[in-house]
């Protein structure tokens, strides 16, 4: 499934923040980059120096968290709504994890269209995360076929 695709099946506007934490989910969200080319695309993750992965983009920085750390978390919700009112975006698409999940949550407070890709290693189940925001977001999708049902779409390889 191409992602420019999906995104337009949600006729969204142009302006799209697109939340991940590092590692694995970083590097699945910097690969739908090809995907949002015409549209005003800013990045937000929790290592200030991936900026440079994504210089020609709007980027934002924001602390890490876990559920291991509910106070943390709490806090970095807060920092991301405040940051999510501020980008005013249209979309939020995010591959995880807490982070992403978070703004997935902030997002839905404000009415901002939300889309959860669940990560490729996520091959029996959901992700903790992917299984809270399949109650939340608009669009969940699974990157395998198995693990699709009515609320979690699966529509071919997304990312690798």
């Amino acid at each position: 499934m191409d992602i420019g695709l999906l995104l337009n099946n949600l006729k969204i506007m142009k302006k799209v923040l697109a939340v991940a934490s590092v590692g694995g989910h970083w590097i699945q969200l910097t690969r739908l980059q090809p995907a949002f080319e015409d549209m005003d695309l800013t990045f937000m993750t929790t290592k200030q120096s991936f900026k440079e992965m994504v210089p020609n983009y709007k980027f934002h920085v924001i602390n890490d968290a876990n559920r291991n750390n509910k106070i943390k978390l709490v806090k970095v919700f807060f920092d991301i709504f405040i940051k999510i009112v501020k980008i005013k975006p249209d979309i939020i698409i995010t591959t995880g994890a807490a982070p992403g999940l978070m703004a997935i949550i902030a997002g839905k407070l404000i009415g901002v269209k939300t889309i959860w890709i669940d990560s490729i290693a996520n091959v029996e189940e959901l992700s903790m995360s992917g299984k809270i925001a399949s109650k939340i977001a608009n669009r969940v999708y699974t990157q395998w076929e198995d693990l699709s049902n009515d609320k979690i779409i699966f529509k071919g390889n997304i990312i690798g």
